[in-house]
């Protein structure tokens, strides 16, 4: 079972950024996403990567603003988090998919991080 740890959450004002980090703790070849959720909503999909890094989704709420990237190890994952809302408070889950290919959804992702909080203010 591939362990993934997330870091780089905080409390930030509106306009700010930040970049939360997902290290897996082993070398797989699967696509890797981020997801998040928001008290008493349900978890909703933000960004995902191909293991080649060839092919990228973002929902619609943040594109423009963050960026999903791996480093050249292919076990760290990042998303850079520009013009933060106060819409964006949740926690961010990093989630790691059976396959290769970036997906959506998250029925296709089976490892899954314990979550980094995430707060703006306004």
């Amino acid at each position: 079972q591939v362990q993934l740890a997330e870091s780089g959450g905080g409390l930030v004002q509106a306009g700010d950024s930040l970049r939360l980090s997902c290290t897996a703790s082993r070398l797989t070849f699967s696509a890797r996403g981020w997801f998040r959720q928001a008290p008493g909503k349900v978890r909703e999909f933000v960004a995902s990567i191909g293991w080649n890094s060839g092919n990228l989704y973002y929902a619609d709420s943040v594109k423009g603003r963050f960026t999903i990237s791996r480093d050249v190890t292919k076990k760290t994952v990042y998303l850079q988090m520009n013009s933060l809302k106060p819409e964006d408070t949740a926690i961010y889950y990093c989630a790691g998919a059976r396959s290769p290919s970036a997906s959506s959804l998250s029925g296709d992702y089976v490892n899954w991080g314990q979550g980094t909080q995430v707060t703006v203010s306004s």
